[in-house]
């Protein structure tokens, strides 16, 4: 049997952080830039995301900054640990990146981190990943997800040209978390309050009276909510497979490195199911 091919481990990128500013008592945002971002680049897409990475403590790595190096010479145990967030904003005039974190206290590695920021300091990352952005094909637009979600979707409803039509929906905490999105298109703001995650969006998605037309539709956020609306839109509303983009960003119950290690397995099983109940292709 012919070996498998050596992984290829991506370039990281350099940036330092130019500011930041608390949003919502919820998302905290931080704004990258520097000569190190040169190199970066982002196309059209309104989904792009970017892993940072947070070096083990203690450890010091090697200059220059190589990741595949560093999982050559050091154990698994000393690798950086990535976190993965959505590119809301890049502005390649000025070589700013824009980064919105959800922010749970002390819990977490990057939130944290976000909060505690400070203008010169260093960030690496690898990236852009991504590939959704609103297709002006379609008749009409859905956006619906949390708010690891909110980054994203703000980004495809600003890309739209006016007069889109589109229907978003964003799950957040409370009214406090509402923000301002610089699109024509009106926001359905859900206040989950004590209810689980995802359910208020679910009702709604459910609930909405779904125009006549070819839809493309972003759902993202929570795994659990996420699977059930990719039944209503794939088997239920019989929506092709090819005008979807649906995936869970993550799933409670796990970090991002435990979702992580399982999501393409979940994503796959989700999808066999579903797709087994979907109608054939005409």
């Amino acid at each position: 049997m012919a070996e498998r091919p050596a992984r290829r481990v991506p370039k990281a990128h350099s940036a330092r952080v130019v500011r930041t500013e608390r949003l919502t008592p919820r998302m905290q945002r931080v704004v990258l830039g520097g000569d190190g971002l040169a190199d970066f680049a982002a196309d059209t897409c309104t989904d792009h995301y970017v892993k940072l990475l947070f070096g083990a403590e203690g450890v010091t790595y090697p200059e220059p900054f190589d990741m595949a190096r560093i999982r050559e010479e050091f154990p698994r145990e000393q690798w950086p640990v990535t976190r993965t967030y959505t590119v809301r904003a890049w502005d390649p005039a000025v070589r700013e990146l824009t980064l919105d974190f959800v922010v749970h206290g002390d819990e977490g590695l990057a939130g944290p981190w976000a909060t505690r920021a400070r203008p010169g300091e260093l960030v690496r990352f690898l990236g852009p990943g991504g590939a959704y952005a609103p297709d002006p094909g379609a008749d009409w637009h859905l956006l619906a997800g949390d708010e690891s979600a909110l980054p994203a979707i703000a980004a495809a409803l600003e890309s739209l040209p006016a007069g889109a039509r589109a229907h978003a929906f964003v799950e957040v905490a409370g009214p406090e978390e509402e923000q301002k999105i610089d699109s024509d298109v009106e926001v359905v703001w859900l206040h989950r309050g004590t209810r689980p995650v995802g359910e208020a969006l679910v009702e709604a998605v459910r609930g909405l009276s779904f125009p006549q037309g070819r839809v493309h539709a972003f759902v993202h956020g929570e795994a659990g909510f996420v699977k059930e609306l990719r039944k209503l839109l794939r088997v239920e509303l019989q929506v092709p497979r090819e005008d979807l983009s649906v995936t869970g960003y993550w799933r409670l119950g796990h970090d991002e490195d435990g979702w992580q290690a399982s999501k393409r397995e979940w994503n796959a099983r989700v999808e066999a199911e579903q797709e087994s109940a979907a109608p054939a292709a005409s």
